[in-house]
């Protein structure tokens, strides 16, 4: 038996481009794996694993009635997998879209435009968390928003803190949907996000937080978030929320977001349209 064995490892031939393919493959499921990681994708995954085990343990004990069934309910599970899995497909698929491939160029912005922006929302900020104001501001990246801006009120206009502390007052028609910034403009507020669907978020985070997580989920733009009961800060972004910020953190988060060196140096103005201001030498 040992020959055997010394034989096989002996004639075992594995080439450079089997390495490539089965670590392309591993590297597809652990990118899946960090997908569905805590969402409700995570235990309909856990139950097709416990489907197919005892899938296998009806083959080997010879059920032929209950390995049947599962059969069946293999075969149904391959058209449903599509329909319960559209949300993390989607995701998957415009994560894929967001590669520097296919980055959209269409909004590009200088120093300026960038720094208005920024000082424009941290003297909004600071006033609407004064006056426990709720308020949800979308920032728009390289995944367009045109389908949730379609649901709000059009502005178009340019982003300014007295607009967007009027937008978010309790009597305004606005004030319960989310303002969404492409750029330096207003494109819309009272925009309706969807909700995130990650079932281990605290009770405590009321819809605004829920909805800026759906958004990151589904796309790359950065969610801003004040909360109307403690004034509490949050920014969300790529799923995952950053709660209690202050306005320096909230600043340099943002720059960070919008600004990296190394890709800087690559490509000038392609991949990050917004440059830091640390460049021209602006102080915090």
């Amino acid at each position: 038996m040992w020959e055997q064995i010394v034989e096989r490892i002996y004639h075992f031939r594995i080439g450079w481009r089997d390495i490539v393919d089965i670590a392309v493959v591993a590297y597809i499921f652990y990118r899946l794996i960090l997908l569905i990681r805590g969402t409700r994708a995570e235990q309909l995954v856990k139950g097709l694993i416990v489907l197919l085990i005892a899938l296998v343990i009806s083959v080997q004990l010879g059920l032929k009635t209950i390995n049947w069934l599962l059969q069946g309910l293999m075969t149904m599970g391959l058209v449903a997998i599509p329909i319960i899995f559209q949300p993390e497909l989607r995701r998957a698929l415009e994560h894929l879209g967001r590669g520097h491939i296919f980055q959209r160029t269409f909004y590009e912005y200088d120093d300026e435009d960038f720094r208005d922006v920024l000082n424009e929302l941290l003297k909004a900020i600071p006033v609407l968390v004064k006056k426990r104001v709720g308020a949800l501001i979308i920032l728009e990246r390289e995944t367009g928003l045109k389908d949730i801006i379609e649901t709000g009120i059009r502005i178009e206009g340019r982003v300014t803190a007295e607009l967007l502390v009027n937008i978010f007052m309790p009597r305004s028609p606005l004030h319960d949907g989310a303002a969404i910034i492409r750029g330096n403009i207003l494109a819309a507020a009272g925009g309706f996000l969807p909700l995130t669907e990650n079932p281990n978020l605290s009770k405590e985070l009321a819809t605004r937080h829920r909805a800026a997580l759906g958004i990151t989920e589904i796309s790359d733009a950065v969610a801003i978030i004040v909360s109307e009961e403690t004034g509490v800060i949050s920014l969300a972004h790529n799923g995952k929320l950053t709660r209690y910020l202050d306005e320096k953190t909230l600043r340099s988060t943002l720059r960070n977001l919008y600004y990296t060196p190394a890709e800087k140096k690559k490509t000038p103005a392609a991949y990050w349209p917004w440059r830091s201001a640390k460049e021209n030498g602006e102080e915090d």
